[in-house]
């Protein structure tokens, strides 16, 4: 007669971990990354590096000084991936100076305040990012032109494609795009030049984040839930602008431009301020998608995405709320 085991949970074991998932997010940030070093050079290794050895600082300092937590988190990759996602959304002539303050909000205001890995509302590096955008405007809307490799703080600076769209939005000239927004081609590989400058490090080339994106669904790191839906509404949504009006620009470009691919592939897809659920996911992408184009063609600021992703992530906890998965064993009410 066999016997009958009893044994805590889990019974099923899989080679998922934190580390794991970190690890593949940053290699997935690579292609963009290296990128960013073809056009922008010594500058956007210097924002990069200062970026990521901050964050980690930060956090060992504040597990160590302050938590007195005898537990390393460091180890486990996030505070590096914060770091790198932070730089990847600056400019690269920023001061390192006002990089070290963006990790401080990143990781002691919007991580370790909160408790840590896993327990923040709003995604850290977005935080960062935001703080510094409001703090030092002037020098975190001030794009360098690509291809100043050696350049940095004095690097020559000119229009993005994005101010571009702004600029044929209020005057109403579609006339604008035509002669300085580049085409959907030169987006998609990163080739700023008609426009001027080349926005933030790490949305200088679409294809490169897209084919992070093909890496970490290959790897199962995230879904498609969340950058399928923020994508596809921001195509319908400034495609219906288009075709009421050519001085809102056409979608296709709409989507390759700003940090509209950084952050729905790397930004809004982070585990612990996104809904739980794929319904959830998609309600939660689709709103992303509507605020980025309400901020960006009627807001102050000429890029909407940072904001659109903060926004929403005060409202996972109520999407997790009514959008629940069905109990495993829950059989439906009979009439």
């Amino acid at each position: 007669m066999s016997k009958l085991i009893v044994s805590l949970s889990p019974h099923a074991h899989g080679t998922d971990s934190v580390e794991r998932n970190m690890r593949g997010v940053i290699i997935a940030l690579l292609p963009a990354l290296l990128v960013s070093f073809i056009y922008f050079g010594i500058g956007s290794a210097i924002v990069c590096l200062s970026s990521v050895a901050a964050c980690v600082f930060f956090e060992w300092a504040i597990n160590k000084y302050i938590l007195k937590n005898p537990r390393n988190t460091i180890m486990d990759g996030s505070a590096a991936l914060t770091g790198l996602l932070l730089g990847m959304n600056l400019p690269s002539n920023l001061p390192v100076w006002i990089i070290i303050i963006g990790a401080l909000f990143a990781i002691g205001v919007a991580k370790m305040t909160f408790g840590g890995l896993g327990n923040n509302i709003f995604n850290p590096a977005l935080v960062g990012r935001c703080a510094l955008l409001v703090a030092f405007p002037a020098q975190m809307t001030v794009w360098p032109v690509a291809g100043q490799h050696l350049a940095y703080t004095d690097a020559v600076t000119g229009a993005t494609p994005l101010s571009v769209m702004k600029e044929a939005i209020k005057t109403g000239d579609a006339s604008i795009l035509t002669e300085k927004l580049p085409d959907s081609l030169a987006l998609l590989l990163g080739d700023h030049s008609l426009a001027g400058g080349a926005g933030a490090i790490g949305e200088v080339c679409a294809l490169a984040l897209l084919a992070g994106l093909a890496f970490m669904l290959w790897r199962k790191i995230i879904t498609w839930h969340i950058p399928v839906s923020i994508i596809a509404t921001v195509f319908v949504f400034s495609g219906i602008m288009h075709l009421a009006n050519p001085a809102y620009a056409n979608p296709v470009a709409v989507i390759l431009s700003g940090g509209l691919m950084l952050g729905a592939i790397f930004m809004a897809t982070d585990y612990v301020t996104s809904p739980m659920t794929p319904k959830g996911q998609i309600i939660y992408g689709v709103c992303i998608g509507l605020l980025t184009i309400i901020i960006r063609n009627w807001g102050a600021y000429p890029e909407g995405m940072s904001f659109a992703i903060l926004i929403m992530n005060a409202f996972t906890p109520l999407i997790n709320n009514y959008v629940k998965p069905k109990r495993y064993g829950e059989q439906p009410a009979k009439a």
